[in-house]
């Protein structure tokens, strides 16, 4: 229902993708494809973490937070978009749109100080390997992980505090697939620049902390493997490194068009599907990256599918 007299929404209506009631059910499709991926990849790692002693180090015990933080922000928007669109009205209320954006902006950022721990656990593998058991204690692993999860909850909990004060009166139809703060902000009456200004600069801290976190890691860590003077041991250290920086350059890449770029009328729909990206692809990716550019992971599966498929005596 639009409202243009001021009066409190109620809900509001997520118009999805340009043209989706033509292609509703292979996009609906598609997207359970996707996001069954996910319950099985990040599931699937979460328990092989926990079940194989031979995983149970910091380095797979941030993994393991890592695809929890994934499969949630992935099913905050998930299940609803698919909703919709099977749905002949793509409405949420006010209060679940408060609840999805709270609980995406928790993960999200969580996501990416977890990415952040991962990089300071290689520097430390790496560069001071003789006291990485005690550096990486199992105190400092929870520590960090704690951290990263405040983080979130502290960054999340600012902006939809002040999102949801605003009052909306252009309109209640979001042009997007789940609650995001911009296409919000737009429909407000109210002055946005404030929270303009909240979301830019808790979002440019988030991604500059981090980031310059594991830049300076991995500039340490290129020192270090550049003084092996072996090249098989140069190559195992860096292969402890590759599903890390993939995952990283991906997840980075597009979480900073998605927020830090000037938005226009034409770019929408670019935006749009860099939130696809991010917030369906990425946590899709994130298991088959680790498991299939990970040596430890392929040979952690194969022996569980050797436990499971063991012929009886």
């Amino acid at each position: 229902m639009q409202q243009n007299n001021g009066t409190k929404v109620t809900e509001f209506i997520l118009l999805g993708f340009a043209g989706q009631h033509k292609s509703w059910h292979v996009l609906f499709v598609v997207f359970l494809v996707i996001y069954v991926v996910i319950l099985v990849g990040s599931i699937g790692m979460i328990l092989l973490i926990k079940i194989q002693s031979s995983l149970h180090t910091p380095m797979y015990f941030f993994l393991q937070h890592l695809a929890f933080v994934d499969l949630c922000y992935a099913s905050a928007i998930t299940p609803k978009m698919l909703q919709n669109f099977v749905s002949t009205k793509q409405s949420i209320s006010f209060i679940g749109c408060m609840v999805q954006l709270l609980v995406y902006g928790i993960f999200i950022t969580s996501d990416s100080y977890i990415l952040a721990t991962m990089a300071v656990d290689r520097y430390v593998a790496i560069c001071n390997p003789l006291h990485y058991a005690t550096v990486m204690s199992q105190r400092v692993c929870i520590q960090l992980i704690v951290g990263s999860y405040f983080m979130g909850f502290l960054n999340a909990c600012v902006n939809v505090s002040f999102t949801s004060s605003l009052n909306f009166c252009k309109s209640n139809k979001i042009n997007h697939f789940f609650c995001d703060i911009p296409p919000i902000l737009a429909l407000s009456c109210s002055s946005v620049s404030f929270n303009a200004i909240l979301l830019a600069a808790s979002v440019g801290f988030n991604l500059m902390f981090t980031v310059l976190v594991i830049i300076f890691s991995y500039l340490f860590i290129l020192a270090a493997i550049l003084k092996i003077s072996s090249a098989a041991g140069r190559k195992k250290a860096f292969s402890t490194c590759a599903s890390h920086l993939t995952a990283v350059s991906i997840f980075y890449g597009t979480l900073s068009y998605m927020y830090l770029h000037h938005s226009t009328v034409e770019s929408q729909e670019q935006e749009k599907m860099a939130s696809v990206f991010y917030g369906v692809m990425i946590p899709m990716l994130n298991p088959l990256i680790y498991s299939l550019r990970n040596q430890d992971v392929r040979e952690a599966l194969k022996g569980v599918g050797k436990k499971c498929f063991k012929p009886d005596p």
